[in-house]
């Protein structure tokens, strides 16, 4: 692929080249390496402050870079994608060398028992052999980088939730246009897919959406991964449950949200698994937890309520989230795999679902940052979660019985914040659709 090369302005990235290359070397001297292999392009891109356009909606240049503890790093990357801007902002701090470089480079630097870092997850095992023979030790384990880059910036995390208030107002839109217009029942899985990105368009600052559209109604919502093709395509009637998870890339972040739509009258049975779906949501971003804390920890946290009801979700509650990058990083995870401690300044899905096969499908999607919490009186550090997206959960579908007062406080916190958020961002029809969808649950009509 030969997808042009962008600079990512420092207003955006908020770290410098020379500060990212400090750090990371800073790395390569506690793990006792000669040099190491990038063998990751998101590690790259995010090294030298580089987006591209080589994978469908994820800004990445297919590169390479090689970090000797002394001397200049190189990124290896093909010359036809780079403008003169772009080739001069990576040579500011690193040389640039064609990819088919890389093997000699290897050599050279490997010769004499040096010591070489290699991704474990991404690197080929032809970069192990090469340095074998040459002499040299290969070391497999995580990258480095891969943690740096999880935790984001006091610029990244301001930019990130401008880009989530721009994101939650193109959802109102959406939003209340499929509460309009699934009154006409021609509505199709296909058509809210299309509408949804023609809002996000709208807003003049979409570079890409991060991943295809899942829009699943009905039986499609109980499929976890589904993609709406011209032959699944399904209408949008009465009774059904609409699942849309969708995301957006934009310079200043990354979105992904998962919203569930009640189309008509809902089934005591599909407003009795939300409001369980949504109280394991809330348990997520209430969580509050002391520094090393793991994903597995965590996630049992989301899963209670179900569990209680002898039901489940098969997938993982959450992921990481890049910064205009990939809509799913490492290393951090909340599931029962994530065993990489959760740091401040990570971002992460919060999503867990209820999925019955051939009938429905339920999944509620916020990013939240993690974040210190000051506790009177705590004897460690403590963190917490602050949610990111900004979007209204389906009121309808919410059975208030369930719930304890302070998960009432808090679906009533959260959509009073997406309201004075969102309000001043959205047209007058939009105004009306959202101060009714963001309504204290104590003013419902399902409090009976």
């Amino acid at each position: 692929p030969l997808g042009a090369v962008s600079v990512h302005d420092l207003k955006f990235a908020g770290e410098s080249e020379a500060a990212k290359l400090a750090r990371i070397h800073d790395d390569i001297g506690k793990l006792g390496l000669d040099a190491l292999v990038l063998s990751d392009s998101h590690a790259v891109a995010w090294t030298f402050n580089i987006r591209g356009a080589d994978v469908a909606h994820t800004p990445l240049p297919l590169s390479y870079a090689l970090l000797p503890k002394e001397g200049r790093p190189t990124v290896f990357i093909d010359h036809r994608k780079l403008s003169n801007e772009t080739r001069s902002h990576i040579e500011a701090s690193a040389n640039v060398a064609e990819p088919d470089a890389l093997l000699p480079a290897l050599t050279e630097i490997a010769s004499g028992g040096k010591i070489i870092g290699l991704d474990a997850a991404t690197a080929a095992d032809a970069l192990s052999r090469i340095i074998t023979s040459a002499g040299g030790k290969p070391r497999r384990g995580p990258d480095p980088v891969a943690l740096l880059k999880a935790v984001k910036n006091p610029t990244e995390i301001t930019c990130c939730r401008t880009a989530h208030r721009r994101d939650g107002a193109a959802l109102a839109r959406f939003l209340a246009w499929v509460g309009h217009e699934t009154f006409s029942g021609t509505l199709t899985e296909i058509d809210t897919v299309e509408a949804l990105e023609t809002f996000r368009r709208e807003t003049g600052a979409l570079k890409d959406v991060s991943f295809p559209t899942i829009a699943g109604t009905g039986p499609n919502g109980a499929i976890v991964h589904y993609r709406v093709t011209r032959k699944t395509n399904r209408r949008i009637v009465p009774g059904d449950l609409l699942l849309i998870d969708s995301g957006a890339q934009y310079q200043d972040g990354t979105t992904d949200v998962t919203r569930t739509i009640a189309i008509g009258e809902p089934t005591a049975e599909m407003r009795d698994r939300f409001t369980r779906v949504l109280r394991g949501h809330i348990a997520i971003a209430r969580a509050v937890f002391p520094d090393g804390t793991t994903g597995a920890q965590l996630d049992t946290l989301a899963r209670q309520f179900l569990w209680q009801a002898g039901l489940d979700f098969e997938h993982g509650t959450g992921h990481g989230v890049g910064s205009y990058l990939s809509v799913h990083e490492g290393p951090a995870r909340i599931s029962k795999l994530g065993t990489t401690p959760l740091k401040r300044g990570m971002i992460l899905s919060n999503e867990p679902g209820y999925y019955k096969t051939g009938a429905f499908g339920i999944r509620i999607e916020n990013l939240v940052l993690v974040t210190e919490r000051t506790i009177t009186g705590a004897e460690k550090p403590m963190n917490g979660f602050e949610t990111l997206t900004l979007a209204p959960i389906e009121r309808r579908l919410i059975d208030v019985a369930q719930l304890s007062t302070s998960e009432i406080t808090w679906i009533d916190d959260y959509h009073a914040r997406v309201r004075h958020e969102i309000r001043p961002l959205v047209d007058e029809a939009t105004k009306v659709w959202l101060d009714a969808a963001t309504a204290p649950l104590g003013n419902s009509d399902q409090t009976s």
